[in-house]
């Protein structure tokens, strides 16, 4: 495994970081987006900042350029909070009695919210957008014995995840922190 070690510093609680990344990252979190000059953080305004480039992915028409952006804060904040806290949850309560009654009903509620909005459609909208990017992303940290209860978003998550994009991504980026992982 790579790490990170010229210039780089511990924050306090939290991974090695470059000496300069709270200047580009407030909170010290992933990602950080450069492009020329422009520095970007946070995952909602990078998608929107990429996606105000390619119509494939933010339509330039009216109605579906607000649907996609409308999905993409779903995702940012109806779903990810849930499934995040979940996550969170499980780790340090995950063995405590009451894990389960406190954290799924709430997760479980919105993914049947959610799961009714998409029906049987391939995409969140006419065709894939930003909106599913971010929301494919959003379920990603669910268990899948949670997201099973709602087979339409298993099959929607292997769709957004199968996107030749999307391997391609996943493969550069684990090939920061694994040696000699091939880059599609």
């Amino acid at each position: 495994m790579r790490t990170v070690d010229r210039g780089c510093r511990r924050q306090p609680g939290g991974p090695l970081r470059p000496e300069n990344y709270l200047a580009e990252q407030p909170f010290g979190q992933v990602p950080v987006y450069k492009e020329g000059t422009l520095c970007l953080f946070e995952s909602g305004a990078i998608v929107l900042h990429i996606g105000e480039k390619d119509e494939r992915l933010l339509p330039r028409d009216e109605h579906g350029r607000a649907r996609a952006i409308v999905w993409t804060i779903a995702a940012l904040n109806s779903i990810e909070p849930q499934s995040l806290a979940m996550l969170f949850l499980d780790i340090s309560c995950g063995d405590k009695p009451w894990f389960a009654k406190a954290v799924a009903p709430f997760l479980e509620r919105r993914l049947a919210h959610l799961a009714a909005a998409l029906g049987e459609k391939e995409w969140l909208e006419e065709r894939f957008t930003i909106g599913d990017l971010m929301m494919v992303e959003a379920l990603r940290s669910i268990p899948n014995e949670v997201l099973a209860a709602q087979p339409n978003l298993t099959a929607y998550v292997a769709r957004g995840t199968a996107r030749p994009a999307f391997r391609r991504a996943m493969a550069a980026q684990l090939a920061d922190f694994i040696p000699d992982h091939p880059v599609a």
